[in-house]
């Protein structure tokens, strides 16, 4: 059992839980309780090492044995030392350090992401989750964007990071990703309305950050401006809601054409 604070996984869990600077160095990040790392057994990612607790229930221990038949050594931690690690509130009693990936871009995606300085960790998890839900092919990560694999944005995403290619690029590297791809930045309020757009060509939606919203580099890259028509006493919505907004947009306009 490890029962010291001191011990070399409890400090490499707290430092990958803390500093983008140690899941760069050591290729690592961190997935924190059941209901994620159900999601994650499921997929062909495997983790490095878990720790649990003694007060683990029992969904929690069948995951621990799951994980055990497959070979991941399970480390059995002392309750007050796995809380001083953890980044939640109110642990539940497991947690798994895993590699850092990155699911490639299929050849034939037509409809991207690209986010643009987003530094709200909660926002970006969001749209992870929003993103998968409403089918799209990938998101791009522009420079300055809060890490992807920040403990906020993994909780936020829910296990989104397993099925949803995320890739950081510079904008150089947008723009060949891009290549064929009618970009749409979507504005406070110059551009046409979302509703009166088509959507349904190939496409990449840019999102700008909540604070200064999209900067030069983003448009730069821009072929058209759209908005999203708001009552006028609303001055405007964060990043997560302007973005389901309009990633369901294209799905459902792509749904009608179909049919």
């Amino acid at each position: 059992m490890i029962t010291s604070t001191q011990n070399p996984k409890i400090k490499q869990v707290r430092q990958l839980l803390t500093q983008t600077k140690a899941r760069k160095k050591q290729q690592a990040f961190v997935l924190e309780g059941i209901r994620l790392l159900e999601e994650a057994i499921n997929t062909p990612f495997t983790p490095e090492v878990v720790l649990y607790t003694e007060e683990l229930e029992e969904r929690g221990l069948s995951l621990v044995k799951e994980f055990m038949t497959r070979g991941v050594s399970c480390e059995l931690t002392a309750q007050d030392v796995f809380n001083s690690t953890c980044d939640t509130e109110t642990p539940q009693g497991i947690l798994a350090v895993y590699p850092l990936f990155s699911i490639p871009l299929a050849d034939t995606a037509d409809f991207l992401l690209i986010v643009d300085e987003i530094r709200d960790p909660g926002n970006l998890g969001t749209l992870f989750r929003t993103a998968l839900a409403a089918e799209i092919d990938g998101v791009l990560l522009s420079p300055g964007t809060v890490d992807s694999f920040s403990p906020k944005v993994v909780r936020a995403a829910m296990g989104a990071h397993f099925h949803l290619p995320v890739i950081s690029m510079s904008w150089e590297e947008i723009k060949k990703t891009t290549r064929g791809l009618t970009l749409y930045l979507a504005d406070m309020n110059e551009g046409s309305s979302f509703w009166q757009t088509d959507l349904t060509i190939p496409l990449g939606m840019i999102l700008g950050g909540e604070a200064h919203g999209p900067g030069k580099s983003a448009r730069a890259l821009t072929d058209k401006l759209l908005h999203i028509p708001m009552n006028e006493n609303s001055e405007s919505i964060n990043a997560a809601a302007a973005g389901a907004v309009l990633m369901f947009e294209v799905r459902r306009q792509r749904t009608i054409g179909n049919n």
